[in-house]
């Protein structure tokens, strides 16, 4: 019996054993399935005694997914974060294009009617200093200059009746001056072939008849928008004249509380840069019809006077206007008088043109309106695409006063940044000195 004892007593510290390992290798599984991975734990001391056992190794632990953030490159989740930015600009400038597209008219009239007050704001404030009421100070200063603009297409149109016959005689005599050296020339061109090419004109013509005549119905079109258009510019005018100051602090008042200061201080700034660049092109321009229109007179070119208003008139488009007033004044003088006056007339176009683009703008527009020609050429393209000459004139004006305001704006919060630096510029002085107000005035 005592043997049979041992030997049960044995078997049940082997069974316990057993059931230590089992239990320890279910808490270890267990621990492998939460990713706790701990290292395995030594039996529990059994009755009697029992044989070393070796510390179990830990598990080796599994690699977690790193976050998807973490993995994308700097640069490109820079360039991901540029890039819808730029479309939400690109798409905000989009609907802004078809909206201005839509009310054009409107949008040029009021931009026509700025150019007109920055030039002749300057005569009311000198009214008003000489005791002048504003009222009367705005009359008096708007009808003169509609009656000035006015003086001026009439000087225009007069000038062309006037001188329409003459030109249409110099025409023919030009035609059958080119048709005549055609005829002596090297190419062999004969008197057929010449008849030949006036008769498909004529027949061109009397097809298009229809096109031609729906063409100047849209020309009766335009003229009335043209009519329109001036209308609003003359009232929007006298408006700006007389309200300029109670117009700014109303828009002001839209402006969030916390940016009002610094487009208080934009704001004359700006108005500053467009009465200097509209003085500045007057003056170049008015020197520019002068000169030319001298040498077209002293050259004995039909229509020198019309010419020279065409030049200053078209001197408002930069880069381009010059262009094409200087080949008009050509092809005139070409038609007219023969390649020799034209080329003599080519020589006083570059001549006058090349000094007012080395001496006269830098002199008289100085830093003010200081854009790059690149700038130019481009700004000039895009307004001429999206609203025509007029948007042609705008463009370089309404991208002078906006480099000013881009510039100021970082100034100014460069200077609540850093207090110790020095004022942003010169401050607003005389008629554009506006102060910050909480909110639109009656």
């Amino acid at each position: 019996m005592s043997k049979r004892a041992g030997w049960l007593g044995r078997l049940g510290r082997r069974l316990n054993r057993m059931e230590a390992a089992l239990d320890e290798r279910r808490a270890e599984i267990a621990a492998e399935a939460r990713g706790d991975l701990p290292g395995r734990v030594a039996p529990g001391p059994g009755p009697g005694p029992a044989p070393e056992r070796a510390q179990a190794p830990a598990a080796v632990a599994l690699p977690e997914r790193p976050d998807p953030v973490s993995v994308v490159p700097w640069g490109m989740r820079v360039a991901a974060e540029v890039s819808w930015r730029l479309l939400l600009l690109a798409g905000m400038l989009w609907v802004l294009m078809k909206v201005i597209s839509e009310v054009r008219l409107v949008v040029l009239a009021f931009a026509a009617a700025m150019l007109v007050t920055a030039l002749l704001q300057p005569f009311v404030v000198r009214l008003r200093r000489l005791g002048m009421p504003r009222g009367l100070a705005t009359a008096v200063t708007a009808i003169l200059g509609f009656v000035i603009i006015g003086l001026v297409g009439w000087f225009v149109v007069w000038q062309v009746m006037e001188n329409l016959d003459d030109l249409s005689n110099r025409v023919r005599e030009g035609i059958n001056e080119l048709k005549t050296w055609a005829l002596d020339s090297p190419f062999h061109v004969t008197e057929k072939q010449i008849n030949d090419i006036a008769k498909n004109l004529s027949e061109t013509i009397g097809t298009n008849t229809e096109q031609i005549t729906s063409a100047g119905l849209q020309g009766v079109t335009v003229l009335v928008e043209v009519l329109t258009g001036m209308l609003l510019a003359m009232f929007s005018t006298l408006f700006l004249l007389y309200d300029g100051k109670k117009i700014w602090t109303w828009v002001l008042g839209l402006v969030p509380a916390t940016a009002r200061p610094g487009m208080a201080g934009a704001g004359p700034r700006a108005w500053r840069t467009l009465t200097a660049y509209v003085r500045g092109t007057v003056l170049v321009a008015l020197i520019d019809a002068v000169f030319i229109g001298l040498g077209l007179y002293f050259l004995d070119v039909t229509m020198a006077v019309p010419l020279a208003v065409f030049i200053f008139l078209f001197a408002f488009i930069p880069l381009v206007g010059a262009v094409i007033s200087g080949a008009l004044a050509v092809v005139v003088a070409l038609v007219t008088q023969g390649p020799v006056i034209a080329l003599a007339v080519l020589g006083v176009v570059l001549a006058v043109q090349q000094i007012e683009g080395h001496v006269l703008q830098p002199f008289i527009l100085g830093r003010a309106v200081r854009v790059h020609p690149l700038a130019v050429v481009l700004v000039v393209a895009a307004g001429g695409m999206i609203a025509g000459i007029g948007g042609a004139v705008v463009a370089v004006p309404l991208v002078a006063v906006t480099n000013t305001v881009v510039v100021y704006l970082r100034a100014y919060s460069r200077e609540q940044l850093h207090p110790a630096v020095a004022p942003v510029g010169p401050s607003p002085h005389g008629a554009t000195a506006v102060g910050v107000t909480d909110g639109p005035q009656a």
